[in-house]
């Protein structure tokens, strides 16, 4: 690899770590149909995220906890599961504010942290862990390159992330609130519409 490339793809790396990915209104794939996708990272190898606004069925921490044999004694916080996407959905990952840290935790900037471990689950069914979080099952991955052609297809729209939209927001209301934060009504979106 040259030293050009090399620059090349230091500078790539992290390109849209921490932004929102709002679904296109003419997104014919009914998984990905108004969603919210939270980026948890991208570089030249790929992208990662989570859905941030779809509901896994009625699947609560509760029920997760019961599933994975843990003990559900002490629970004082149940929240819904969402879909975080189709890939690898029996594993979990939880979005949360930066007030909780762990070994395995990883911070994605603007008081929104990742981690992915059990002991987060535990820890927030019995009234710790972070103030804020959403526990997704399941992941949203694209290969090398398959992003930026997708952006480029204007099957994407990117906007800087937002706690209060991740964390606040009725799930429900999270696609139209990000598309109102570029200052376009969802009517005014082509398939045309690019971004500069």
């Amino acid at each position: 690899m040259t030293e050009e490339s090399k620059a090349k793809q230091e500078e790539l790396s992290g390109y849209l770590t921490g932004q929102f990915l709002l679904a296109m209104p003419h997104m014919k794939d009914p998984r990905y149909e108004k969603a919210v996708i939270f980026i948890c990272g991208h570089d030249v190898n790929g992208a990662m995220g989570l859905v941030i606004n779809k509901h896994l069925g009625d699947l609560t921490l509760k029920g997760l906890l019961d599933y994975l044999n843990l003990s559900q004694e002490a629970i004082k916080r149940d929240l819904p599961i969402f879909f975080g996407g189709p890939v690898d959905s029996g594993r979990g990952f939880v979005l949360h504010s930066n007030d909780f840290t762990h070994p395995g935790t990883v911070s994605l900037g603007k008081n929104i942290s990742l981690t992915a471990t059990v002991d987060i689950l535990q820890s927030i069914a019995e009234g710790g862990g972070p103030k804020n979080c959403l526990l997704a099952m399941g992941y949203v991955g694209w290969a090398p390159g398959q992003l930026d052609a997708e952006l480029h297809s204007n099957k994407w729209l990117q906007i800087e992330a937002d706690p209060d939209l991740l964390f606040d927001v009725p799930v429900e209301k999270r696609w139209a609130r990000a598309i109102a934060k570029l200052g376009v009504t969802p009517e005014a979106l082509s398939e045309d519409f690019g971004q500069a």
